[in-house]
């Protein structure tokens, strides 16, 4: 793409354009006379940039207004065709990948995809590689990419690049190294922050502005929304809210410390309360799976929930319990519109919603919480990668 605004950050049409790409991201589209009040600017002015925007490739008219009666005004809108975003999600055993439009709309996704995530340069340089082959056999046209996102466990800070799981190199981040091999922007995100981000512009959030989402995994984290922007803490590794010393239940977290949330509310929780009880003989139909293995995984439990298995049944009760009362404290500091659960532990359904529901109807302050709804994640496993690329778009328009 020849040079746009984009290159040229701190002139003023370049940031009434961002301004208006934002808007258009956040509700679709617009009439140029909405817009002029939006940003305060005159009709001549926006339809101008309106023409640029359009003769650049990142806008299109849409058709005309719905109103009836006397001249129906053009709306304008975001051109799906003007590139691509690629979201890459990588785990400890296997990775997820999304591709999606200018508009944000999904254009090809792909989960469980092998692969081992270690602290190596190697191991980055094959991110890379795996990421190009899989968009050069969706037949898409690498010349249109315009940006990556890639979403990893643990704590992330997206301005330096500096992932404390996986950054073997402080001078040459993730981020660089895939830039390097890809010759795209590429910016780097915490998995949980991702999947709110998703939730937010693509899931389950409607219009609102204050969202907690929590990332129920083998571990347990969150994502905030708080009036309507992402939230990152000073030094960008907000949200670590499974590190929150709530239990007196002697367990040692991987952190190192005791009590830890994520010790009672997570799946690496679930698996070690049910393994625990199989140890003892409790009678359960992982019983058989446990005894031939050794041990049992996330999978097998949540097909044992399915089959309504009590043990299985009755340990994520605890775990929605547990999480249920760490969400009251959430609500009654941050009172937000909505609580989205997502995470691996959604498998898991009502058998882990409703108990979450009922914790935090005991524990929460009901001034706080009764303009509070709590939903499950409409992405699923899509959210993180999807959030991941629609970060990387938002990062390159300067509008996060």
């Amino acid at each position: 793409m020849r040079e746009t605004f984009l290159d040229k950050k701190d002139n003023k049409n370049s940031i009434l354009k961002k301004t208006i790409l934002k808007l258009c991201i956040q509700s679709g589209e617009y009439s140029i006379a909405a817009l002029s009040d939006k940003l305060n600017a005159s009709v001549p002015t926006v339809t101008k940039l309106i023409g640029e925007l359009i003769e650049d490739g990142f806008m299109s008219e849409l058709g005309k207004s719905g109103t009836s009666g006397g001249r129906r005004p053009s709306i304008y809108g975001l051109n799906p065709e003007a590139g691509y975003f690629i979201g890459a999600d990588f785990r400890h055993s296997h990775a997820s990948l999304a591709v999606t439009d200018f508009k944000g709309g999904l254009v090809a996704f792909e989960d469980n995809i092998p692969f081992e995530m270690e602290s190596k340069e190697e191991c980055v340089h094959q991110i890379a590689t795996a990421t190009r082959q899989y968009f050069m056999n969706k037949n898409l046209d690498w010349n249109k990419v315009l940006g990556m996102g890639v979403s990893v466990a643990g704590r992330v800070n997206p301005a330096t690049g500096y992932s404390n799981n996986y950054s073997f190199d402080r001078e040459r981040p993730i981020n660089q190294i895939i830039y390097e091999d890809l010759g795209i922007p590429v910016i780097i995100e915490n998995d949980s922050r991702a999947m709110t981000y998703g939730e937010y512009l693509a899931g389950v959030v409607k219009k609102e502005r204050n969202v907690l989402f929590v990332n129920v995994s083998w571990g347990l984290g969150m994502g905030m929304i708080l009036d309507g922007h992402l939230y990152y803490g000073t030094s960008g590794y907000s949200g670590e809210f499974g590190h929150f010393p709530l239990l007196d239940n002697d367990q040692i977290c991987r952190c190192g410390k005791i009590g830890c949330l994520e010790t009672g509310a997570s799946g690496s929780a679930l698996n070690r309360m049910i393994t625990e009880q199989l140890k003892a003989g409790r009678a359960s139909s992982l019983s058989r799976i446990f005894h031939q293995q050794g041990k049992v995984n996330l999978n097998d439990i949540f097909k044992a929930i399915k089959e309504e298995d009590m043990l299985a049944i009755e340990t994520v009760e605890k775990i929605g319990n547990n999480l249920g009362r760490g969400l009251a404290g959430l609500i009654n500091v941050f009172n937000p519109e909505l609580v989205v659960i997502g995470g691996k532990l959604a498998m898991a359904g009502d058998y882990l919603l409703l108990p979450i529901r009922t914790a935090v109807k005991k524990h929460a302050q009901n001034i706080a919480n009764q303009d509070t709804t709590i939903k499950f994640t409409k992405l699923l496993q899509e959210a993180a990668p999807i959030g991941a690329s629609l970060l990387s778009r938002s990062r390159l328009l300067g509008i996060i």
